[in-house]
């Protein structure tokens, strides 16, 4: 299972490596009032990639920390409970 692993990471890191050579043109990006930036279109989808994969972890951060809370909350609550009593079955008549 770890050398199947290990070669679909090295797929994947030959199919990024191939798309950022193949895409070495310069392009510009245009921001408001004139400004501009110029740099490679890897870099560019590179950045905007990871700016994107960062604003998802920091919308999904709240609702996580939301949920482990209630759960702390939940796990001090069941340890301060009493057991629950259990009666002993009643046997039927006739059963062993």
């Amino acid at each position: 299972m770890k050398a199947l692993t290990w070669i679909v990471r090295l797929l994947l890191f030959f199919a990024a490596l191939t798309f950022a050579l193949k895409n070495t043109d310069a392009v510009t990006v245009r921001y408001y009032l004139g400004l501009q930036w110029q740099a490679p279109l890897v870099l560019v989808l590179l950045i905007a990639f990871f700016l994107g994969g960062i604003a998802g972890v920091l919308l999904t951060l709240p609702p996580v920390v939301r949920l482990r809370r209630q759960v702390s909350r939940l796990r001090k609550h069941a340890a301060a409970a009493p057991a629950p009593v259990v009666d002993e079955p009643k046997q039927l008549p006739g059963a062993l």
